[in-house]
């Protein structure tokens, strides 16, 4: 299973492609700290990393995203609450408890308010006051810092995309902008099949568990909407799961992948709820998923063997370090070496430095 999705998703092989025409690209790029969108393309490509058909939204899990814009008329469609359950699920917060209640309405009211808001590029933290001042006060919390209202985290970020805002920049600035020519706001869920699909054939086999998990929703509502009239049922270890019939072939035939990657933190390799596929042992899934400030994951020969961070040093070096979960030869840690300069690709500095723990 992991060699099936190390090849779906990309990883097998570098290719010289434009990132828009990447597989990954299906799915969505998770932006999880600064930079490790590029990182994540510059592990599958070895064309340029900039490319004006792709765009940051706040897309599933309301996590930035980089997506397709051609894909946004869609996608906006098929990440829409399929029902008042589902909505609730997606926003569930102790902040809100009342206004969790709300379901498809919470995602209504704040989609309609970022369109009201936002017009042109806005600090986050301005939109954020003025889509609090349209929404039902059960959607707002009290910040002690600031003595103000805000709209939950969760409700407004899972409202992004529907809201027709992109994600312009990122931390001390961060900046939110109107998605050019945006789709208009979705009345119901439409595609959600599809997007089952999309996720299934670049992290499956999987259940409606695992998908549920990756959109924060729930099971059951999952398989309210399972598309099993285009999906086969493939035994893993004594489990049932499921993959697009068109995929199976390429399961069977899926090989081992050569080399070194460095996958960034949240990659979409990382996404796959079913964590014990990639990395069996429970004391090292601690170390890639942790609860706070994940690191990034190296991929050896289509096996995770550590983790990395990654340090900027102005803006000429980067400093790789890594923890590997076992003895890392010679000959190997000169493949990691080479291979670390896709990541000083990615970050735009011309030197690396890797370090071993």
């Amino acid at each position: 299973m992991t060699a099936y999705r190390i090849a779906a998703l990309g990883l097998a092989e570098r290719v010289d492609a434009r990132p828009a025409d990447l597989p990954v690209l299906d799915l969505g790029v998770q932006e999880y700290t600064p930079g490790s969108a590029r990182v994540a393309l510059a592990a599958r490509t070895s064309g340029p990393l900039a490319d004006d058909r792709l765009i940051t939204v706040w897309a599933a899990r309301g996590a930035p995203h980089l997506h397709r814009r051609a894909d946004l008329a869609a996608l906006i469609k098929q990440l829409w609450p399929i029902s008042d359950a589902d909505a609730t699920a997606r926003i569930q917060s102790g902040q809100i408890p009342e206004g969790m209640k709300l379901g498809v309405e919470a995602f209504r009211v704040t989609a309609d308010a970022f369109r009201e808001v936002v017009h042109g590029p806005m600090p986050r933290g301005e939109v954020s006051g003025e889509v609090s001042k349209r929404v039902p006060r059960a959607l707002t919390y009290e910040c002690r810092s600031c003595r103000a209202r805000h709209i939950a985290g969760n409700v407004w970020q899972h409202s992004g995309l529907a809201g027709g805002v992109e994600v312009q920049s990122r931390g001390k600035d961060a900046t939110l902008g109107p998605i050019p020519s945006a789709p208009p706001r979705p009345r119901e869920n439409e595609g959600i099949g599809e997007l089952i699909l999309t996720y299934l054939r670049l992290l499956g086999p999987a259940t409606p568990l695992e998908v549920g998990k990756y959109l924060g929703s729930s099971t059951a509502e999952m398989k309210s909407v399972w598309p099993v009239e285009r999906l086969a049922e493939i035994t893993v270890d004594g489990k049932k799961k499921w993959l697009p019939v068109e995929a199976v072939d390429d399961l069977a035939r899926a090989a081992r992948a050569d080399g070194v990657r460095f996958v960034p933190p949240m990659d979409a390799l990382l996404q796959a709820r079913d964590r014990d596929v990639l990395v069996p042992d429970r004391a090292q899934q601690k170390e890639v998923w942790r609860v706070i400030g994940n690191p990034g994951a190296l991929l050896l020969d289509g096996e995770i063997v550590g983790v990395w961070r990654a340090k900027l040093a102005g803006r000429k070096r980067v400093d790789l370090t890594i923890t590997a979960f076992d003895k890392v030869s010679a000959g190997r840690r000169k493949q990691v070496e080479a291979e670390a300069a896709e990541v000083a690709r990615a970050r735009e500095v011309p030197e690396v430095t890797v370090t071993f723990d």
